[in-house]
């Protein structure tokens, strides 16, 4: 052996026993145990009251002040919770929203906390503010597009992102562009970006699940940005485009968007993507049926794993639902094909319940599909591991159903009354990472008031952990995970806003 490559060896094997006898000095704790710890109240209205849903529905946490930051529509406001004791909340001052607008997502980052709130009339611009975490003060007021419905910082803090939605009204005569804003936070520099310049691809992108149906728009009116997830290294975002069933990627150095990736079909006839299709057969059974399921993520994050990045999405399913325009229809009121369907499957205790789409179906006219080959229901029941750049990796098939017929079998689909629809809705999604070992992904349901936990370590072949729920909290819309070394107990946290009971609940890793 050459003397370099004795030199090098050697360097590798000292390398290689110094951290095993790192390793075995200071083990990594990968144990993955939650319980509930504390439910925060933040609504001001008892349950039943319908007007206090909304009181929870983004949560972020910084770690200096140990402050939660909750988006909470029912007044308008950011209620600001220490939780230096988790068991023992204080709530802070509050930050009134009404001379600006209504509150969509809420980020912390550096000190600042971003706030995303839509307009009066949501069809207009909307705006990205800035404050102090230090006074609560306003630091910046930014423009940028209508429906501002998800803020986030980048990773390295350098940007404060923006998927502006840009729906429609509800006549569907006003349907302003879907874009996404970047925000330089050292410049204040505002960069608004649309998809125009993938009009010209629209037919090549339907032709792969990609979705433009709105009355009269074309594919930049039509994009409706849903939710953002960043890189690693924050070169990168990825913005879902639930109605679309797409996802786009986002080159933060060019501030360009380089590619929409449509997402395709699932097949409910495959072995492993069963579903309860019928929510008036007085039985919840998971069948087979000949079925594709549009994707449509809500919330989506990316994770690095081993070097290779990731993008994860909870597949919710949304339909478009305007008094100027609906695309929903139900099964039994379609025309289907004899050489696909048989009559029986129009009986309300088959499919003949499920909601459908008119925007696959041609031609159409009048409300009704002709001679229909081919039966589309949203969302897709499951979560998925797509590759950066759109492949899918994993798909979760039947499994959230299957386990939660299994442990919680009255929660199944919200008790079975969701089944004819998006089944448990899955919502939002977040990834803990303990000590880049283990990867902990939390599935938030949001019809079957629970959580799910999934070791993603592996990201082909994720293992199914656990399910968490508590008592009275109902709804989950949003995740947040605290690790160990931010967290105000120094253990794992995981936060979930409530959106209908408007409560926080806090689950600890012990």
């Amino acid at each position: 052996m050459k003397v370099a490559q004795r030199i090098i060896a050697a360097f590798f094997c000292m390398a290689f026993v110094a951290c095993t006898e790192e390793a075995q000095n200071n083990p990594i704790d990968t144990t993955v145990d939650f319980k509930h710890v504390n439910t925060i109240t933040v609504r001001s209205g008892s349950l039943d009251d319908e007007s206090s849903e909304g009181a929870s529905e983004i949560t972020v946490y910084d770690a200096d002040s140990k402050n939660l930051f909750v988006v909470n529509v029912e007044i308008n406001e950011i209620s600001i919770y220490n939780i230096a004791d988790v068991k023992n909340p204080v709530k802070q001052t509050s930050i009134n929203l009404d001379a600006y607008g209504a509150p969509n997502s809420v980020a912390v980052k550096n000190g600042q906390f971003a706030v995303a709130v839509e307009a009066a009339v949501k069809q207009d611009a909307g705006q990205i503010l800035l404050y102090n975490i230090a006074d609560f003060s306003l630091a910046k007021s930014f423009t940028v597009g209508a429906l501002p419905d998800m803020v986030t910082f980048t990773k390295d803090g350098k940007y404060i992102l923006s998927a502006n939605e840009g729906e429609p009204n509800k006549a569907y005569d006003v349907d302003p562009k879907g874009t996404v804003s970047i925000i330089d936070v050292a410049s204040s520099e505002v960069t608004t970006l649309d998809f125009t310049a993938f009009n010209s691809q629209e037919a090549a992108l339907e032709a792969e699940g990609f979705r433009v149906f709105g009355l009269n728009a074309d594919l930049a009116t039509d994009v409706e940005p849903e939710y953002i997830a960043v890189s690693e290294d924050s070169k990168t975002a990825w913005v879902s485009l639930q109605e679309n069933n797409g996802i786009a990627k986002v080159n933060l150095e060019s501030k360009t968007i380089e590619a929409i990736y449509p997402l395709g079909f699932k097949d409910y006839s495959l072995e492993g993507n069963s579903i309860d299709a019928s929510d008036k057969d007085d039985v919840k059974e998971l069948k087979n049926w000949n079925v594709k399921a549009i994707y449509q993520p809500d919330a989506i994050v990316a994770v690095n794993i081993n070097g290779i990045e990731y993008v994860i999405s909870a597949n919710e399913g949304d339909a478009r639902d305007y008094d100027g325009f609906s695309e929903e229809v139900r099964v039994d009121d379609l025309m289907l094909h004899s050489d696909s369907y048989d009559e029986s499957i129009q009986e309300k205790t088959n499919l003949g319940r499920l909601k459908t789409t008119t925007s696959l179906y041609e031609p159409y006219t009048g409300g009704k599909s002709a001679a229909v080959k081919q039966i589309y229901s949203y969302g897709a029941r499951s979560f998925s591991i797509w590759s950066a750049t759109g492949d899918l990796v994993y798909d979760s098939g039947n499994d959230i159903a299957a386990q939660t017929l299994a442990l919680t079998p009255d929660a199944f689909n919200g008790g079975d009354k969701r089944s004819d629809d998006k089944g448990a809705e899955p919502e939002s999604v977040a990834v803990m990472n303990l000590g880049n070992e283990r990867y902990i992904l939390f599935v938030g349901l949001e019809r079957n008031n629970q959580v799910l936990v999934y070791d993603i370590t592996n990201p082909t072949a994720p293992t199914f952990l656990n399910i968490l729920s508590h008592g009275g909290d109902v709804g989950p819309e949003g995740l947040l995970v605290i690790p160990a070394a931010e967290s105000p107990n120094g253990k794992d946290l995981l936060v979930v806003s409530n959106e209908i009971s408007g409560t926080v609940s806090l689950f600890e890793n012990n």
